[in-house]
């Protein structure tokens, strides 16, 4: 019997497709799906990620088939074709990524014909043949990444030696992932490095056609993407590494600094006057704020690249005392939540949180509620009624986040950890 979830965050993989593509610059999603999946699957991700949704085409602007009775029956390839068609002629994109719901998953549309089609004549038509029901938006993020590395991503001419490619953080499912990828980029271009983000300062799809001159894949996140970094491990030569979360604060951001370091053999005087400079920006504010806030004891509710980083910096950098950390998306390999575990229980100056792995809103909201010594709690929109039960200080911090607006701000390293102590004041 199929298990039911209580306030599922995000939606599914056909969401999450759409959220990678939307985050890239002139690149135009066509659904071939029924009506309302443009504006569901939109709402799903977007939609709940710091109230912003892409500029370019998005939700009801979508181009889409609109799959009615007719096209189940007698299958909707020449409307998927007149579709697409339209799309080349009023879209000003640089790509096309042609995207199948469940309808069409269901009754076998052939798509990849009709892209072929296009492709013959000149146009960046791309099939992504994955329904809706095949998973959720965290799987949308790999599946997005395999398709470029198969149809889109091309043999590199020549290795850049000090480029990299930012993988990991992922669009939307992260509401504060610009500001995120422009603090890491920041701070790996200190270091000398060109960054791939994909998503930022305007990057392309010729951005993503050239990837595989980078001399590294960093993957800033505790367990996806294992597929897709195998995967152009084998086909371009590209190594990675992978840093188990969003590092935040000195502590953690000077260990991700020097992760990087050590795999590119990066000058090790280069990367202590960084990270010296760095802790000096950071202590100079953080010194004239000593005992602003009290101690608390703690509790994270959200994605686990997000619950380790922010558990990780409060423990370490700022002496709070970790209590309960729930993981709130579904994970389903053994390897992966060890890692997540071993990140949680190894910090220097606190005893270990209890770890809960769940994405049922109210298997949430219990463990929560059992904890009774907890001060602050720092989670996403959907807990903030359990918290204003508990009468204890709230932040919302992570996905899903709807009452607050996003653009650019960050929590990841060294100047988003300010951000975060910021809003933490803020809502005392």
């Amino acid at each position: 019997m199929s298990e039911v979830v209580e306030n599922p965050r995000g939606g599914c993989v056909l969401a999450g497709i759409n959220s990678v593509l939307g985050a890239i610059d002139r690149v135009c999603p066509i659904y071939h799906a029924g009506p309302g999946c443009c504006m569901q699957s939109t709402a799903s991700d977007q939609g709940q990620s710091g109230n912003k949704n892409s500029c370019f085409v998005s939700s009801v602007s979508i181009p889409s088939t609109n799959m009615l009775e007719r096209e189940v029956v007698f299958g909707g390839t020449k409307k998927l074709e007149t579709t697409i068609q339209g799309a080349i002629d009023i879209m000003d994109a640089d790509a096309f990524f042609v995207l199948t719901g469940c309808t069409a998953g269901i009754i076998g549309d052939d798509i990849v014909s009709i892209t072929d089609k296009f492709k013959e004549k000149g146009h960046k038509v791309y099939p992504i043949d994955t329904p809706g029901f095949a998973g959720d938006s965290n799987l949308g993020y790999e599946v997005i990444w395999n398709t470029m590395i198969d149809q889109v991503m091309e043999e590199p001419k020549e290795k850049v030696e000090n480029l990299v490619n930012l993988f990991g953080i992922i669009p939307y499912h992260d509401p504060f992932w610009s500001g995120n990828l422009e603090e890491i980029s920041r701070l790996l271009k200190k270091l000398g490095l060109k960054v791939n983000t994909f998503f930022t300062e305007h990057q392309t799809i010729e951005t993503i056609k050239t990837a595989p001159e980078a001399a590294l894949n960093i993957i800033l996140h505790p367990w996806i993407f294992k597929g897709p970094a195998g995967k152009f491990t084998e086909k371009f030569g590209v190594p990675s590494i992978r840093y188990p979360g969003i590092p935040i604060g000195a502590s953690d951001t000077k260990r991700f600094l020097f992760m990087v370091g050590e795999a590119l053999n990066i000058d090790d005087r280069l990367l202590n006057e960084v990270i010296e400079e760095e802790d000096d920006y950071v202590y100079h504010y953080l010194a004239q704020a000593i005992g602003t806030l009290s101690w608390k004891r703690f509790a994270v509710a959200a994605d686990a690249s997000t619950a380790v980083g922010i558990t990780r910096y409060l423990a370490n950098d700022y002496s709070f005392t970790p209590v309960l950390v729930v993981i709130t998306e579904p994970i389903f390999r053994q390897e992966d939540k060890e890692r997540i575990i071993a990140e949680l229980t190894s910090l220097e100056y606190a005893r270990p949180p209890k770890v809960v792995f769940t994405a049922d809103q109210y298997e949430i909201n219990k463990v929560l509620m059992e904890e009774e010594d907890i001060t602050l709690v720092i989670g996403s929109s959907n807990e903030e009624e359990i918290t204003s039960l508990k009468e204890v200080q709230f932040i919302v911090a992570a996905f899903p986040i709807k009452d607050r607006l996003i653009f650019n701000r960050a929590y990841a390293g060294y100047r988003g950890s300010l951000t975060l102590i910021e809003d933490l004041y803020d809502n005392l």
